[in-house]
């Protein structure tokens, strides 16, 4: 099987992708301290699950489950494979499929999730939730110590 690792920053459906996309070439073309506004706008109130996925082919795996997320808390795991969300199939789902299936979740947050775990199926009831102040500092400087070393520890030696 041909195996592509798709990463999060944080699970947030766009900004994550984002975030990581900036923080994969480590070069910004903008201040630290505007990309921390940017950074912090963007997150602000976005919903997020807490996974890590892999496209198989076909389907998604569960690859890494954030410590303290949404997805921890309704017990799922890595190496739960996604059958099915909301009552969308993601058997032959891309990467791309699963973050439009998220768009698409109300107000509410809720997801219904359907994996297949050691080969037997298990429903699992999550809910989105916003990004908490402490896990947007975390995402801020992350990016800030990757993506602009030499600002950080210029103000660091003030």
């Amino acid at each position: 099987m041909q195996f592509r690792l798709y990463r999060f920053v944080a699970l947030s459906l766009f900004i994550a992708g984002a975030v990581a996309h900036a923080q994969e070439t480590q070069k910004c073309n903008q201040s630290a301290r505007e990309c921390e506004q940017q950074i912090r706008a963007m997150l602000t109130g976005k919903r997020y699950l807490g996974v890590q996925m892999k496209e198989i082919n076909p389907g998604l795996v569960i690859n890494k489950i954030v410590p303290e997320s949404p997805a921890e808390r309704a017990d799922l795991e890595p190496g739960d494979r996604l059958m099915s969300v909301n009552g969308h199939s993601t058997l032959k789902a891309s990467f791309d499929d699963f973050k439009a299936i998220l768009c698409d979740v109300n107000d509410s947050g809720k997801l219904r999730i359907i994996v297949q775990r050691h080969g037997v199926l298990k429903m699992v009831d999550a809910r989105m939730e916003p990004y908490s102040k402490a896990q947007i500092d975390k995402v801020v400087a992350q990016h800030l110590q990757e993506a602009h070393p030499a600002e950080v520890r210029g103000s660091s030696k003030q």
